[in-house]
């Protein structure tokens, strides 16, 4: 039995890439809209990841409730753009607009070699698709940076002791992303 991953739909068709960059890895995937579950069944999967989508992470249905659900019972989640900007925001931080509309625009991200990010090489070119972007002033100190833009946008967070990370960008080939991901490589 591969491990379990409770996927959020936030609407987005890039759902479906993520799924199936998942069970390409073993994993098993249930997929559910942002408004079909609640944050108590984090406790019935071996991790979470919250998709991209519309929006704002207050629009983002069961979306923060679970990434804080997560949190308490200390369970991986990883955070794909709208689900990056969730993270923060469950936590404190704010989202504001972009200081450049990038969909479908490639960008330079430099990062720390850690978590997820920890075996791809830095920088690397990543496609984005967002309008919003975390203040990082904003950002409580559990929350730490680990990539960034060219022009200084956040673009990955990690929790410093849950397991919990957020990615803003994907790398041209988004598996290299889930293959460190904790609920991966069990």
């Amino acid at each position: 039995m591969g491990t379990r991953i409770l996927v959020i739909d936030n609407y987005d068709s890039f759902v479906f890439n993520l799924v199936q960059y998942l069970q390409e890895l073993g994993a098993e995937c249930t997929v559910r809209r942002n408004d079909e579950v609640g944050a108590e069944s984090a406790a019935d999967y071996d991790g979470v990841l919250i998709s991209p989508g519309p929006g704002t992470p207050e629009e983002a249905g069961v979306s923060m409730a679970m990434i804080k659900k997560c949190a308490e019972i200390k369970k991986p989640l990883l955070g794909v753009c709208l689900g990056h900007q969730a993270i923060a925001t469950a936590f404190g931080a704010t989202v504001n607009r972009a200081p450049e509309l990038l969909h479908g625009k490639t960008s330079i991200v430099s990062h720390q070699q850690s978590g997820i990010l920890e075996n791809i090489p830095s920088p690397f070119v990543a496609t984005r698709y967002h309008s919003l972007a975390i203040n990082e002033s904003t950002l409580p100190k559990e929350i730490e940076v680990t990539g960034r833009s060219e022009s200084g946008v956040v673009m990955s967070v990690r929790h410093k002791e849950l397991p919990i990370e957020g990615v803003h960008a994907l790398k041209e080939c988004p598996r290299c992303f889930m293959v460190k991901q904790v609920w991966c490589s069990r």
